[in-house]
């Protein structure tokens, strides 16, 4: 059973869950959904997996290639040492490639997708970038060099991903002991936090210990509520601007940067940084927490409705897609993977709101 297959029988469960979380939190009188902020989120996991089918060729294939022509030994995918240490190992890979996706600009344009969602909440774990692949398996090259076989990386890969679902939410309270050595809610709560104290904060897949190790860890205070999205807000439900935001605004700096080595810099400074040129010429406000207002665009019930039948009939066409894709031609792929898109993109539209909507200040979350 091939990997989107494995999402495809998981959709269920993960869809199940957010129904559970939303009854939560009505009965609870802490509703942390929005629909259009809802359907955004899970129509971009939507896009990550059908685009990744392309993706996916270039990332196996070089783990492939590498494990085969440069391994140092040869693991047996039989013992089950192996696969726990494949998948300690590739925690601790995913915590330096989360590291870098939050301190190298480029990086951070693909991840930064992942953040954009000003409510957090399950549909925010389904939150995923489509331009992940570009560079995303140059972190993982390790456990290839270390003879982890492919089969058994792309195993572990998927369980630590799966994992990481559960904790996007608000709902689950601390943990005790629990909290000191995974990651868990209130530790990933605060890494999608734009708070001072919180940013760029507790990057562990499963196990939390790697910020403990390496001085990234913040915990959870109450009385600093988490504040959720981007310091660079998006303000949109369009799934392709939400990919491409982030790139457009480092192609514009380094093409407004005079210098060259300014041009190479953009990409590879933490986000945020700008040539000084550049920041002189196109200025932008400073980020205030105290100014920060949530975007919340009016849906009317016909818009919703209508979002709502297409997003149906995408989970429908998506899960058929990733069922067949492998038995696809190239051209078939191409062709599936745009009409599913193009849904996406109006579903979108319909709930953008209209242009005069006012914002509302950013609720502080209780937990």
């Amino acid at each position: 059973m091939t990997g989107p297959q494995i999402i495809v029988l998981a959709t269920p469960v993960f869809l199940a869950l957010i129904a559970l979380e939303f009854a939560v939190g009505l009965a609870r009188g802490r509703n942390t959904y929005r629909l259009g902020d809802a359907l955004a989120s899970i129509g971009l996991g939507v896009m990550s997996q059908v685009t990744g089918v392309f993706g996916r060729l270039l990332r196996v294939g070089i783990y492939a290639a590498v494990f085969e022509h440069v391994a140092l030994f040869e693991l047996s995918a039989s013992s089950p040492w192996v696969w726990v240490f494949a998948l300690v190992f590739y925690d601790f890979c995913y915590y330096w490639y989360h590291r870098a996706g939050h301190r190298v600009a480029v990086l951070w344009a693909a991840h930064a997708v992942h953040h954009q969602s000003e409510d957090y909440n399950l549909s925010t774990a389904l939150r995923q970038t489509s331009s992940g692949f570009l560079f995303g398996w140059i972190f993982y090259l390790p456990m290839a060099v270390a003879g982890v076989p492919p089969v058994v990386f792309a195993v572990v890969a998927l369980i630590d991903l799966l994992y990481q679902y559960w904790v996007h939410t608000q709902q689950v309270g601390r943990l005790g002991w629990f909290d000191r050595w995974f990651c868990a809610p209130s530790n990933h709560r605060v890494h999608h936090a734009v708070n001072d104290r919180y940013l760029d904060r507790n990057y562990g897949g499963i196990l939390i210990v790697w910020d403990r190790l390496f001085g990234t860890f913040e915990p959870e205070d109450e009385h600093e509520p988490c504040v959720y999205g981007t310091r660079s807000p998006l303000r949109s439900h369009d799934p392709l601007w939400a990919n491409l935001q982030v790139y457009r605004d480092l192609v514009l700096d380094s093409w407004h940067a005079r210098s060259w080595a300014d041009k190479l810099r953009v990409w590879l400074k933490p986000p945020g940084w700008r040539p000084a040129d550049v920041a002189a010429r196109f200025p932008k406000p400073a980020f205030e927490l105290a100014r920060v207002q949530r975007w919340d665009p009016a849906i009317t019930p016909a818009a919703a409705w209508a979002a709502a039948g297409m997003f149906l009939v995408v989970l429908a066409a998506t899960s058929s897609f990733l069922w067949h894709a492998h038995r696809m031609s190239g051209a078939e792929q191409a062709a599936g993977a745009a009409a599913i898109v193009g849904v996406l993109w109006l579903i979108g539209w319909f709930t953008r709101g209209r242009s005069d909507t006012p914002t509302e200040a950013a609720a502080l979350p209780q937990h």
